[in-house]
């Protein structure tokens, strides 16, 4: 982990920091929270800890250790296809959005964004990869023109991104996702919300299926 400096946003850097420890397998289903070394990781007081270690249980990503304390929590995958299911309908809503207000900067800027979605995946980083898909949706939110949007898809998100980590880290060649974000992406840009909305609901539930899949293969195995 990198040594953070103090920030108005402290709190979710450090929620984001712990958050990417576990998506990379560093801090696998099972492993224990130890406040003292994340604090002396981070570089940051054990206040700021606690409150997103709080936050991280109150979304499931953490549970109760065995006697006390707390750990990384399994994946439920039921629970991991209800918020897919869920998400698909607010993509799609966001999809459809920015295709209706912000085609033009959709066309302008998005581009750069594949671009360093491919960039992601060819570097191999699972880290690099998930910020680079969260970078793409975070910007299709911002062209809705919807405020709720961002809001809702949070801890959607802080889910999402352990479901990814741990399929990303087991896959030698990572499943590209790329030439489905760049059809999403030409759908805002020509203007096409029916169309942006069709395929982004299509992109979220084939990753959901895709993911639980693998996710399934890998408990069996064991």
């Amino acid at each position: 982990m990198k040594s953070l400096q103090a920030a108005p946003s402290l709190v979710e850097q450090v929620h984001g920091a712990i958050l990417a420890e576990i998506a990379s397998g560093r801090l696998p289903p099972g492993a224990r929270i130890i406040q003292e070394q994340i604090a002396q990781a981070l570089g940051v007081s054990r206040q700021p800890i606690q409150q997103a270690l709080t936050l991280l249980r109150k979304q499931g990503v953490l549970n109760d250790a065995p006697g006390r304390g707390l750990q990384v929590a399994p994946l439920d995958l039921e629970h991991v296809r209800h918020m897919y299911d869920v998400r698909a309908v607010i993509e799609g809503l966001a999809f459809r959005k920015a295709a209706e207000r912000g085609a033009e900067e959709a066309a302008s800027k998005g581009p750069a964004l594949i671009r360093a979605g491919r960039k992601a995946v060819a570097s191999g980083s699972v880290v690099a990869m998930i910020n680079a898909d969260m970078a793409f949706h975070d910007f299709i939110y911002a062209l809705s023109g919807n405020p709720l949007v961002a809001p809702a898809m949070e801890t959607h998100w802080t889910n999402a991104q352990r479901v990814m980590g741990e399929v990303l880290m087991r896959d030698e060649k990572p499943r590209d996702i790329w030439d489905q974000h760049d059809a999403l992406l030409a759908a805002v840009a020509a203007g096409d919300g029916a169309k942006a909305e069709r395929l982004a609901r299509k992109h979220i539930l084939e990753a959901a299926e895709f993911m639980i899949d693998r996710l399934k293969t890998e408990a069996a195995s064991h």
